[in-house]
């Protein structure tokens, strides 16, 4: 009986991945440390009601434009769904914020911006390359010559 490959994503569209779950919880964690980078800078004190209180705009955001976008399509895409979820997360998140009465300087929007970019893009970023690595040494091992005892 022949074994399954479970080390490759489900889908079999680039870009997609059958853990779409896990891209998403990792977006949550970056935005809560995000929170709790900010609240620890400012000294507001880190405690968890403190950093969901800090970042609920901004979880608020990124659920909504995951949603828009159905990002569970290619949600390890960098290119578009990663672009639109950081903008759309800062865009809504800040506007959220500002409707809720709390700051939104402009020196925090640009920290915002460039902080939660950073979070939103980079992993995907990463992986895309190792990924591509990987597939450039598969073909590169693919292409050699086989010695004649070699199946």
């Amino acid at each position: 009986m022949p074994r399954s490959d479970t080390s490759r994503p489900s889908s079999p569209y680039p870009g997609r991945s059958g853990a779409v779950p896990g891209w998403h919880v990792v977006d949550v964690v970056l935005i809560l440390v995000f929170a709790a980078s900010g609240r620890r800078t400012h000294e507001h004190g880190v405690s968890l009601p403190g950093v969901l209180d800090t970042a609920w705009p901004f979880l608020l955001a990124y659920a909504l434009t995951a949603l828009a976008v159905r990002a569970r399509r290619s949600p390890a895409a960098p290119r578009p769904t990663a672009v639109v979820l950081w903008l759309g997360t800062v865009a809504l998140g800040l506007g959220l914020r500002a409707l809720s009465g709390d700051g939104v300087a402009f020196s925090f929007q640009v920290v915002t911006l460039l902080v939660l970019g950073i979070f939103l893009l980079l992993p995907r970023a990463l992986v895309g390359a190792l990924r591509r690595r990987r597939q450039r040494r598969g073909s590169v091992v693919d292409d050699l010559p086989r010695s004649k005892g070699t199946p």
